[in-house]
């Protein structure tokens, strides 16, 4: 296992989880940012599970990497449909936030699989 991969996957299910956390709460800035792209506030609780979802795959991938490999590729999947929801709904300012789970979910499946 290489030092760049575990880094990369640590800080990945660091920020991932927090804002998953962030979805359960309901936080302030998650509540404005789904409703200005249009996500209704029931749906929150469901995207909060499938981030933290993706979060312990990624933690059970360091020890089973087909888990790691198919937590990655959701987390991938999930971010390309939130940043699709950012343009679609016209709202780019902070489209760099998902852009960046983004980057970190598709280093961590990178990384992971030239493992």
């Amino acid at each position: 296992m290489s030092i760049a991969y575990l880094v990369v996957t640590v800080i990945t299910v660091v920020v991932t989880a927090g804002v998953a956390v962030a979805d359960y709460i309901p936080a302030g800035f998650v509540l404005a940012n789904s409703a200005e792209v249009g996500v209704p506030r029931s749906w929150l609780p469901m995207l909060g599970t499938l981030k933290l979802a993706g979060a312990v795959g990624l933690v059970a991938g360091l020890v089973v990497p087909a888990i790691g490999i198919a937590a990655a590729v959701g987390l991938v999947l999930f971010f390309i449909g939130a940043i699709v929801t950012h343009i679609r709904a016209g709202v780019l300012y902070n489209i760099a936030f998902p852009g960046a789970y983004l980057l970190l979910a598709t280093a961590s499946l990178l990384l992971l699989a030239m493992q």
